[in-house]
């Protein structure tokens, strides 16, 4: 039997990169997936059939993560299509990165809201429904900077920290309801913004990698599914780095 037969999981953010590897690997277990983005686009679509070629049925929602009425209703609409919402997996992310001393408090004010309170809003939505089954698993996507930080990066490292709190607060919350919370915390990952730096800059991250390499959204997304799956029915409010060992 595959390790998420007959469950169902929204993802947000997941059009592309490790959202759409997760979604993916949840998939490939069984998983009927749900998985939101600002615009449901040609690659938005084409995330939806790489889905369904899995054999599992999926619903793509082009809604904003970081407002919260676009989230309710991204949940209701989840909610009406499968009945239920097993697994939620905070993705949605952007980077507005600089130094604290030349950053705008719009480029502050933005990465806040993406990043941190499109969690909020859906894990706001999702507590009635995992409440009533008495079960879930939430999955905030952190980053090893929410750990130990990072300069040029004060907004980003924020909000990474703040799901770190949240996941850690929740599960402490919703436990005795059967439903859990953790974060995972990827360190390099090979995607397509990363993909972009310049050489010299990938090689020295991957210097202090003791793996020496840089991860791949699989790497997380395997990750995610020991945490949405039952193998971890014991695990809650935990941190769970990604990082080949750059984190020790």
């Amino acid at each position: 039997m595959k390790l998420l037969e007959g469950k169902v999981a929204l993802i947000t953010g997941a059009a592309r990169g490790i959202g759409k590897a997760v979604a993916l690997r949840f998939a490939s277990e069984g998983a009927n997936i749900a998985f939101t983005d600002l615009v449901i686009d040609r690659i938005g679509e084409e995330t939806k059939k790489d889905i369904e070629a899995l054999g599992v049925k999926a619903l793509a929602i082009s809604s904003n993560a970081a407002d919260f009425q676009q989230a309710h209703a991204a949940v209701d609409q989840v909610v009406k299509e499968f009945g239920k919402i097993d697994i939620l997996v905070n993705n949605a992310g952007i980077t507005k990165d600089g130094l604290m001393v030349r950053m705008s408090e719009a480029q502050w004010d933005a990465v806040l809201t993406v990043n941190l309170k499109s969690a909020y809003n859906f894990i706001h939505a999702c507590t009635p429904v995992m409440m009533k089954q008495r079960s879930g698993s939430i999955i905030n996507m952190s980053s090893v900077v929410g750990v130990h930080g990072n300069a040029g990066q004060c907004n980003y490292s924020a909000s990474k920290a703040g799901l770190i709190g949240l996941a850690k607060s929740i599960a402490q919350e919703l436990g005795s309801r059967g439903v859990r919370a953790n974060a995972v915390a990827p360190g390099f990952i090979i995607t397509d913004m990363t993909a972009k730096l310049p050489e010299e800059v990938k090689q020295e991250w991957c210097k202090k990698i003791p793996l020496r390499r840089g991860g791949t959204p699989e790497d997380i997304a395997n990750v995610c599914l020991f945490l949405a799956s039952d193998l971890s029915s014991y695990v809650s409010g935990q941190v769970i780095s990604v990082c080949g060992g750059m984190q020790m």
